[in-house]
């Protein structure tokens, strides 16, 4: 089973500071606690982070993030590797109201248990898949722009 994705995200800041904020790796952990390990230096071409992601269900997905091109403040692309693996492509636009950014992701279970729990349980493996997402975006946001007040 494929998980294609493809998610608008809006951001009240532009895209100079939105990229200078998904800069901060150190913080990943920190936004994100179904992020359960992150082992990453940098967002630069090449760097090659390593991450376990717990979603909200009884399992851990492990992978590898490997940085492509990196456009600062436009684009960066990854390839993903390990218990899932594929393509993910961010691409950030100013709008009116600070930035959008759009997610473009094209993964698939490696993993043999992953496979049979996403052909046995498919509509729960994408409100996971999903879930991870949208949470992220809303904990990014929640994380970078305090003064929101949420």
């Amino acid at each position: 089973m494929r998980l294609s994705t493809d998610r608008v995200y809006g951001f009240p800041i532009g895209p100079d500071e939105l990229w200078a904020r998904i800069g901060q790796v150190a913080e990943f952990e920190r936004w994100w606690p179904w992020l359960r390990t992150f082992d990453g230096d940098r967002m630069s071409t090449g760097e090659v982070w390593r991450c376990t992601v717990r979603p909200p269900l009884p399992y851990a997905v492990r992978f590898t993030v490997t940085i492509g091109d990196v456009h600062a403040a436009r684009s960066v692309s990854a390839t993903i590797s390990g218990d899932i693996g594929g393509i993910a492509v961010l691409h950030i636009e100013p709008d009116s109201s600070g930035c959008l950014v759009r997610l473009f992701a094209d993964l698939a279970p490696v993993k043999q248990t992953l496979r049979a729990l996403s052909i046995a349980a498919r509509p729960i493996v994408r409100f996971s898949h999903d879930w991870v997402l949208d949470t992220g975006a809303r904990q990014f946001l929640d994380h970078s722009v305090p003064s929101l007040g949420r």
